[in-house]
């Protein structure tokens, strides 16, 4: 959740108010109301990204996203 979250404030000025949304998730829906789980979902099913990049939280590397489709492959190096 705290990943998720970190990704709602990082595109916030795209995809509209996040003020609903719980600092810390219980793993109890039913806690949450209803406009905190209307955003969750927009958030997760409506929102696309289709320029930019993702960062791997381990290692901190870049993957592009281009057309929508991000870029996983891993350099030789890296396998």
């Amino acid at each position: 959740y705290e990943a998720f979250l970190g990704a709602a404030q990082q595109v916030q000025e795209h995809c509209g108010d996040i003020s609903s949304l719980p600092k810390t998730y219980t793993g109890n829906l039913s806690s949450m109301d209803d406009q905190a789980i209307k955003t969750i979902h927009r958030l997760l099913f409506d929102v696309h990204v289709m320029e930019g990049f993702l960062i791997c939280p381990d290692t901190k590397r870049r993957f592009t996203i281009s057309e929508g489709i991000p870029n996983m492959i891993l350099h030789e190096d890296e396998i």
